[in-house]
């Protein structure tokens, strides 16, 4: 009997550790319990903060950027027009050279022994036609009294003419004779740049060719040559038409900007000069050029840049950050955030992009918040929850407008 006893107690008498279980579920029950309430009552987890622009509307300059290259407003090559042996070259290379400056010199030798007997050809001549006048003249009384015949006298005029046509012949041998000597001396065509030499002391030039001796390029201004698609250029002289946009101050472009390879802007703007008339049949391309300033040479020749055309302006226009914007074939969408910080989609009209930014044109209203970041977040909310709008700071750390971060915060303070 004992030991039923024993296993009966053992049966029906619950165990030291089955009552510390029991007595944790009932605490961590109660506690449960006791927590429900204070989530119930605003103290759970704060809402999730987003980064916004506030939409401000302005004038806003459609710029397009084009590829595009240099190009020497005048190129003159430097040739020999006298032959001979060039015998000195008076110029350092790479250097700017004045309109008239002497580059090289040939063998002056021949044309100055050209000169001077064309110089004494018309000494000559000039002395025939002293002798000649003398014999008209005095022959001109001795015909009136019939001294001599009517024949001699003409004969003697005609004498005269000849030798004052020999004279004219003998300074026009010696105006020839001293430009050649003159081509013996190469002088600048231009102003400009002079780049290498491409013959040397002791070469035979202008032999039977004008040898070309240097180039010269006028580097201040430079031109820039770029094409733009035409139907691009169609679209927005449609979008002028229609009164969508308005002409850029100055005619066709209020600025040209130059962007060099390594993204800097260059610090003087150009002109556009014109555009082509005709469209490239095999690119659809129209061609444009404008005018740079290069006062300090830093520009070259063939030098590939980007240029930054204004044709013209969007009047009451809205620009949000490119990423703030999703772009699907059904349309261009972005995300607004209320006053009471719920989110609600919005179907926009997209007209370029400018300085990383989109350019809206409709379907946003001036003071809307427009989310930027934060999108991450809320993949991990449920639908319609809440959020807390803090203005937005761009990836360089430089934030949004100062006027864009105090509106953010003006409905957050009316909210309260």
């Amino acid at each position: 009997m004992p030991d039923l006893h024993v296993s009966r107690h053992s049966l029906f008498s619950p165990r030291p550790a089955t009552l510390a279980a029991a007595v944790m579920l009932l605490a961590l029950t109660a506690c449960g319990k006791g927590e429900a309430p204070k989530a119930a009552g605003g103290g759970g987890h704060p809402a999730p903060e987003v980064g916004v622009v506030v939409a401000t509307p302005t004038n806003v300059g459609l710029v397009t950027e084009l590829p595009g290259r240099l190009e020497a407003t005048r190129v003159s090559e430097v040739r020999a027009r006298a032959a001979g042996i060039l015998m000195q070259r008076v110029f350092q290379e790479g250097s700017d050279v004045k309109a008239g400056q002497v580059l090289y010199r040939i063998d002056p030798a021949p044309y100055a022994a050209a000169a001077a007997s064309a110089e004494a050809s018309l000494a000559r001549a000039e002395a025939n036609a002293v002798q000649a006048r003398a014999l008209a003249e005095r022959y001109k009384p001795l015909v009136e009294a019939n001294a001599v015949s009517k024949q001699e006298y003409l004969n003697a005029v005609a004498a005269a003419k000849t030798a004052d046509a020999d004279i004219a012949v003998g300074r026009a041998a010696l105006q020839t004779a001293k430009i050649n000597l003159g081509y013996a001396t190469v002088t600048a065509p231009i102003s400009g740049r002079i780049g290498r030499s491409l013959v040397t002391e002791g070469a035979l030039v202008g032999q039977g060719d004008a040898t070309a001796l240097a180039v010269i390029q006028q580097i201040d201004p430079l031109y820039v040559n770029f094409t733009q698609s035409a139907t691009e250029v169609l679209r927005l002289r449609r979008a002028l038409q229609d009164g969508q946009f308005k002409r850029a101050a100055g005619g066709e472009a209020a600025s040209v900007r130059i962007a060099l390879e390594d993204g800097t802007e260059y610090a003087h703007p150009g002109r556009l000069l014109f555009s082509d008339l005709t469209v490239d049949q095999t690119t659809g391309q129209i061609t444009l050029r404008a005018e740079v300033p290069n006062p300090k040479g830093d520009l070259l020749p063939g030098l590939y840049v980007r240029v930054r055309l204004e044709q013209a302006q969007a009047t009451n226009a809205i620009t949000v950050p490119q990423q703030a914007v999703t772009r699907t074939q059904q349309g261009d969408t972005l995300t607004v955030v209320g006053a009471d910080g719920k989110l609600s989609k919005r179907t926009v009209k997209i007209s370029a992009a400018q300085n990383n930014q989109w350019v809206v044109l409709d379907g946003l209203k001036a003071g809307e918040q427009v989310m930027v970041d934060g999108f991450q977040k809320l993949q991990m909310m449920p639908p319609g929850t809440p959020v807390k709008a803090v203005p937005w700071t761009g990836p360089q750390g430089a934030a949004a407008p100062a006027a864009a971060a105090s509106a953010a915060a003006a409905p957050a303070a009316a909210a309260k």
